[in-house]
């Protein structure tokens, strides 16, 4: 039994929260919930957020204690991206581009 939890068009790079998602894969979903309480990084809290709502989801939807879930997955894909511009100098622009992400946790019930 698998159930999963997806949070999109999150703004921030999805390359500093690929970092957390590695880091609570695989784990109890009591240890992923600590590490993710316990971290400086606004990804964390973010991911966070979505893994509580995945645990939500097994409660509700499929009658499983959340002491008995895994992280099977947790993986982060890029979003759209806004598109702005700084004006520099001699009449230039130079592009900045404010990214979004896409977070997804999957868990099961055995390891």
């Amino acid at each position: 039994m698998e159930v999963s939890a997806t949070t999109k068009y999150v703004r921030m790079s999805p390359i500093k929260a690929r970092y957390m998602a590695s880091e609570i894969r695989g784990l109890s979903v009591a240890e992923a919930l600590r590490i993710t309480n316990f971290n400086a990084m606004k990804a964390a809290a973010e991911i966070g957020k979505t893994l509580k709502s995945a645990i939500a989801n097994a409660q509700s939807n499929e009658n499983v204690s959340a002491d008995n879930l895994f992280v099977k997955d947790a993986y982060v894909d890029g979003g759209p991206v806004l598109k702005r511009f700084r004006p520099r100098a001699r009449g230039s622009a130079s592009a900045i581009r404010k990214r979004t992400t896409h977070i997804t946790v999957v868990l099961t019930d055995r390891k």
